[in-house]
């Protein structure tokens, strides 16, 4: 089992939680209103090994065994209660390491809230404390100006463009890389976060 998995965050309004089967229907609907939106950020598989598209409850069996195995934490993102995205910590690596990368998605209805920096705020820390992890890091393409306000809001540093990193909405995408290692933040991201939303 991973360490600090299963969790419950929570600051305000916004809340991470453990994906549910029962979050199937919610999903899919939003998923299917923001297919748009989603699209030139999603990962897809190079056509080699493409196969039949995932459902929900084969992601969900899929994520949960990797949380098992100690390299995921899959969390539902919420707000009010009610489903809105995903933060997923993944590729945990531990050893003379300590690192993961988090990777997330919003309904576009609720983007540019300060939800998603919050979430991704209270994932990092989780992840240096309860997870016991020394770096998290952040790849994003360079054209998603959404996710680079991110990233950028909560003070991560740049390290420089991945070039054909992910396979992205059907091709090899350059990433740019962002990072945060524990020290950087010893009061915590989340502390730092709120400090400068109230500035």
């Amino acid at each position: 089992m991973t360490r600090g998995w299963p969790a419950r965050l929570r600051e305000g309004h916004v809340e991470l939680r453990p994906l549910r089967m029962r979050d199937a229907s919610t999903w899919r609907e939003v998923r299917t209103r923001n297919a748009p939106w989603l699209r030139p950020w999603e990962p897809t598989t190079p056509a080699s090994e493409q196969g039949a598209p995932w459902s929900y409850g084969a992601m969900v069996r899929r994520l949960r065994a990797e949380a098992r195995d100690g390299c995921t934490m899959p969390f539902a993102l919420t707000h009010e209660g009610t489903f809105v995205g995903q933060v997923t910590v993944g590729g945990i690596a531990r050893g003379s390491l300590q690192s993961a990368y988090i990777g997330y998605w919003i309904d576009q209805r609720y983007a540019g809230r300060g939800i998603m920096p919050t979430a991704v705020a209270m994932a990092t820390d989780h992840c240096f404390v309860a997870g016991g992890l020394h770096r998290v890091e952040i790849n994003i393409r360079p054209e998603n100006a959404a996710s680079l306000r991110v990233v950028e809001k909560l003070g991560f540093r740049n390290e420089g463009v991945r070039e054909r990193y992910l396979h992205i909405n059907g091709g090899w995408r350059d990433h740019v890389t962002f990072a945060l290692c524990a020290e950087e933040v010893p009061e915590g991201l989340l502390a730092r976060w709120q400090a400068i939303r109230q500035h």
